[in-house]
């Protein structure tokens, strides 16, 4: 829709056009000069201010208009009245000026040709979106008109910061945060990474609010620290002196490592074609993979005799992930990495490769398969009011392709603490019998001004169960067939019972935990409730980490014999040496360094 542009304005303010015309049309004549050797040329001065003549040649108005001269294809003489050349009145459109700026920024062509032939076209540009017909299609009209190319190869285009109330940003009404407080509190990454993972850097406007600042330093500056200070801790305290390794053989390294390749690869990707908000999404996965999963069940083998491999696992991880980064969070990983390495600066380092990481796109599928599993599991303990430390007997996960998942079993008990974990194929008849099916919504909106008012039939086909998934994908509901984008199908899981609880995995298939509670159960719970009890004793006594306690239980009866029975995890969790017991009305314990 590209419309005429007039490239002149009538207006006193702005750049002259540099064309001169015959002042008597019986003798036309248009001199268009490029240059200021031409007119000095031509009229035998540049324009001054006359009241500097010795100042910088100015070639505003009304400094330009003055010069004139008399017209070379008049054959009059002065006496006869020959025509004279004048400057048009009109100054051109001020996008005219900017579309400019790839070769006038440099003085090109009287200065720096051969730098300006090197860095043309541009990498990218950005700006607001409105420049869409203005500053970007400016540009590449004088670039293509000029040069035959574009202006630049990438554009970064941004919509608008609204204050906080969804207002344009205001001095006098404050409704935006303060820039330096936020610096201050939360560090100059946080308002980086809250501005950069916006949809400003998609097109779309951005409210700025303190929430949304301080949700970035809580969702990935803390999550990277924190993952740093555990390293550090653990490290510190074996007297380790981690070095960069892929080597492990234990599957959550592996796992880790081979994530870390994808996400490496992606982030090469993105940020090679200015995705930004797209590696902040990215980066913000990853982060989740290694804290809340990675770093969450390999916490135990930091502190065992052989936990060199988790420990060059980490470092490894945490080195790379600081370099590919550090372009969106430059302070925070400056910092850890020169923590991690005690080197100059990770901005003086070279960009990772993923070819260098051990690839494993099967244990990757499989494991992240399974923190679905664990996620949705985990979801159905919260809808039963469940607590983490209460052991239940099974959990049910009916996939497609069980067997990819059968090594991992044992992480899902524990990660879930369920006693044993059963794996189905989701075409058979025990699966089927769950009573998970899919569920169909016709989008009106979309099929609207296809079918007219046939989508009514549409929906209440939807509805009664009047529709059906061909093996193509094609959906036809009452009989009508909908396109892609006139519906949507939700798998959806029914009731299974009080004692069972069914939740549908995004990645296809379901799981159904057992709810019921027994004694035994029940018993458990209460002793891995006073491991945790426990664990509070140790932090508010000052312990290390490593600190060996000898560990006194106080209690009713149904507690001490929940402790007896569950003392060996007791003693194990806890680092306790020797356990006592000692009856007490309420439930209480005491650690003392052993």
């Amino acid at each position: 829709n590209a419309r005429d542009w007039s490239i002149t304005r009538n207006r006193f303010w702005g750049s002259p056009v540099p064309v001169w015309k015959s002042d008597d049309e019986a003798y036309p004549r248009l001199d268009v000069y490029g240059s200021l050797a031409k007119i000095e040329r031509d009229f035998g001065r540049l324009p001054v201010d006359p009241s500097d003549p010795s100042a910088t040649p100015d070639l505003h108005r009304p400094f330009i208009d003055e010069l004139t001269r008399p017209n070379p294809d008049d054959p009059r003489s002065a006496e006869e009245g020959r025509s004279t050349m004048r400057r048009v009145d009109d100054v051109l459109d001020v996008w005219f000026d900017s579309g400019s700026m790839s070769f006038a920024q440099v003085h090109y062509p009287f200065e720096n040709a051969d730098w300006f032939e090197g860095h043309f076209p541009g990498d990218f540009i950005v700006e607001y979106i409105g420049q869409t017909r203005g500053w970007f299609y400016t540009m590449h009209v004088l670039a293509g008109a000029i040069f035959d190319k574009p202006a630049f190869s990438t554009c970064v285009s941004h919509g608008i910061v609204l204050g906080s109330d969804g207002q344009k940003m205001s001095k006098s009404l404050r409704n935006y945060p303060d820039v330096r407080e936020v610096f201050d509190r939360d560090g100059a990454d946080a308002m980086r990474w809250f501005l950069m993972s916006s949809p400003i850097l998609r097109g779309g406007n951005l409210v700025v609010t303190e929430q949304g600042i301080r949700d970035s330093v809580r969702q990935v500056l803390i999550p990277l620290w924190n993952s740093w200070y555990f390293f550090s801790l653990y490290a510190n305290a074996a007297a380790y002196d981690a070095k960069i390794s892929t080597a492990s053989a234990d599957p959550l390294d592996r796992y880790i490592v081979a994530k870390l390749g994808d996400f490496v690869a992606t982030m090469t990707h993105q940020l090679d074609n200015y995705e930004v908000a797209g590696a902040c999404d990215s980066t913000r996965s990853f982060l989740d993979a290694l804290t809340n999963w990675y770093i969450r069940r390999s916490r135990e083998r930091f502190w065992n005799s052989d936990s060199t491999d988790a420990f060059d696992t980490l470092f490894t991880v945490l080195e790379t992930v600081c370099r590919v980064t550090a372009p969106l969070m430059p302070l925070v990983t400056e910092e850890v990495w020169r923590g991690l390495t005690g080197g100059r600066s990770v901005h003086l380092t070279d960009w990772p490769r993923a070819d260098e990481l051990p690839a494993d796109a099967t244990l990757v599928e499989a494991m992240d398969s399974i923190r679905e599993v664990c996620s949705a599991g985990s979801a159905l303990r919260k809808g039963a009011n469940l607590r983490n430390r209460l052991p239940l007997a099974e959990l049910t996960v009916v996939v497609a392709d069980p067997d990819r998942l059968a090594p991992f079993t044992s992480i899902v008990a524990d990660e879930l603490n369920v006693k044993s974990v059963r794996l189905l194929d989701v075409a058979t008849d025990e699966a089927h019998a769950y009573g998970v099916e899919q569920r169909l919504t016709v989008n009106a909106r979309a099929a609207g001004p296809r079918l007219g008012k046939d989508v009514q039939r549409a929906i209440k086909g939807s509805k009664s169960g009047d529709w059906s998934l061909a093996d193509d994908g094609t959906v036809t509901a009452g009989g009508l067939g909908l396109l892609e984008g006139e519906f949507s199908l939700e798998t959806v899981a029914a009731d299974t019972g009080t004692d069972t609880a069914t939740g549908v995995l995004p990645g296809g298939g379901f799981v159904v935990l057992d709810t019921a509670l027994t004694p035994e159960l029940e018993a458990e719970g209460l002793a891995r409730d006073l491991v945790r009890t426990v664990q509070q004793a140790r932090r508010e006594a000052g312990l290390d980490v490593s600190d060996r306690i000898a560990l006194t239980v106080s209690g009713p009866a149904s507690a001490l014999e929940a402790a007896r029975t569950h003392e060996a995890l007791l003693a194990q969790e806890t680092l306790a040496t020797s356990v006592s017991y000692a009856d007490a009305p309420a439930i209480g314990v005491e650690v003392v360094r052993a």
